[in-house]
């Protein structure tokens, strides 16, 4: 039997039912696979976890709430636009159990619609991270946030990331991230992001955008980038990651990308099953 994905999220309460519908989109586009999930977290009330573990207990999945070590980010600049939170990503080699030598970071506004297994298994030949930029162009966030940055490489999405635990047990300093955090407090837009950009922007492996990080509200600039290849069938069949990118969310009023649909069917699919079903494990894998 192969290993088990080790998955991991970083969140508060007001994203569990997103989390909720992001696993029953994990499982029921990965069946046979067996999956732990980590969440780092400070404030889940006991209630709210004992309610995740009883869900995650019926998909068989295994559930290991880590509750940060306030300690940790006593040096951390903490405001309302730098929360604490921000951090945990990138400290997760510090965070999580040192039995852990990889793990698959998600944010929970994604969806998985096809087998993650490859990425999983993916060989990071000494790079701390695996992650997508989103590029070509059509696409001119990437550039300038280059130049805003000031930086050589791609800009890296931070959604989606496969971490070596072991490395970045190693190289990773929170000291350093700390530091950049508060000497650059006017330059961080997207604050976790541009760090790991700035950092480690030379630690990560690039991964297609295509398949492991598809931008949900960018359709049209992937068909112009592909000559009309990657259409909406080319979608369905060959992107592994669908990630809600921005503001503006499928689960809120008013969304109007083309991709808007399917969230609500797996919506649809987590109220119809992983909430209220004892067995819906036994009736994916069957």
């Amino acid at each position: 039997m192969s290993e088990p994905i080790v998955l991991l999220t970083t969140l508060n309460e007001n994203y569990l039912p997103q989390l909720q519908v992001l696993l029953t989109s994990v499982l029921i586009n990965n069946p046979g696979e067996r999956f732990q999930l980590y969440l780092i977290h400070r404030s889940f009330s006991a209630q709210r976890l004992e309610e995740l573990e009883a869900q995650c207990n019926r998909w068989g999945v295994e559930l290991f709430p880590v509750q940060v070590d306030e300690a940790v980010f006593a040096a951390a600049p903490v405001t309302r636009q730098y929360p604490q939170e921000m951090y945990y990503r990138l400290l997760a080699p510090q965070l999580l159990p040192e039995t852990l030598d990889r793990i698959l970071y998600l944010d929970p506004d994604i969806l998985v619609i096809n087998p993650i297994r490859p990425l999983w298994d993916l060989d990071l030949e000494g790079k701390l991270f695996a992650a997508a930029a989103h590029t070509g162009k059509a696409e001119i966030a990437n550039d300038v946030n280059r130049i805003r940055l000031q930086m050589e490489n791609e800009y890296y999405n931070s959604g989606v990331l496969l971490i070596d635990l072991v490395r970045g047990r190693e190289e990773i300093d929170s000291e350093q991230i700390f530091r950049y955090a508060e000497e650059h407090p006017k330059e961080l837009i997207l604050p976790d992001q541009d760090i790991l950009n700035v950092l480690f922007g030379d630690r990560i492996m690039p991964l297609d955008d295509y398949i492991w990080n598809y931008d949900a509200r960018k359709y049209s600039n992937y068909q112009f980038r592909s000559a009309g290849e990657a259409n909406m069938n080319w979608v369905m069949e060959h992107t592994a990651i669908l990630h809600f990118c921005g503001k503006a969310k499928p689960w809120k009023p008013m969304y109007g990308h083309r991709f808007g649909i399917l969230y609500k069917h797996y919506q649809r699919l987590t109220e119809r099953f992983f909430v209220s079903a004892p067995d819906v494990k036994k009736e994916v894998d069957a």
